[in-house]
C-alpha cells in the first residue's frame, strides 16, 4: 500500500508529464501558425508582385497545401493531447490494470 507522500509524488510525476506534454502541443501550434502565416504572406507578396489579381492569389492550391498537409499532423498531435481523454477518461488506464489483474488470479 502506498503512503501519502508516495501518491504525492506519483501525483507530482504525472503532472509534470502531462504539462511536458502540452508544453510541447503549444509549441507545436505556435511554430505551425507562424510558418504557415509567413509562407502564405511570401505568395501573397509574390503573387502582388507578378501582377495577379486577388483572385488568382488566393486560388491558387499551392497557398492552402502547407496549411492542409500540415494541419492533418495538427490534428493528430491535438487528438493525442487532448482528445484520447475524451473518450477513455482519465483513470481508464489504471481501471482496466485493475481489472485485468483481477481476471488474472
Amino acid at each position: 500500500m502506498k503512503t501519502d507522500n508516495q501518491l504525492q509524488e506519483q501525483k507530482y510525476f504525472q503532472a509534470k508529464k502531462r504539462v511536458a506534454k502540452l508544453k510541447e502541443y503549444y509549441w507545436h501550434l505556435a511554430i505551425y501558425i507562424i510558418v504557415n502565416l509567413f509562407l502564405s504572406s511570401s505568395q501573397i507578396v509574390d503573387g502582388i508582385t507578378e501582377n495577379k489579381t486577388f483572385t488568382e492569389i488566393f486560388s491558387d492550391l499551392g497557398i492552402y497545401a502547407v496549411w492542409f498537409i500540415w494541419g492533418i499532423g495538427m490534428f493528430i498531435h491535438t487528438f493525442k493531447t487532448f482528445g484520447l481523454s475524451y473518450f477513455v477518461g482519465n483513470d481508464w488506464e489504471e481501471r482496466k490494470i485493475k481489472e485485468i489483474m483481477n481476471n488474472n488470479n
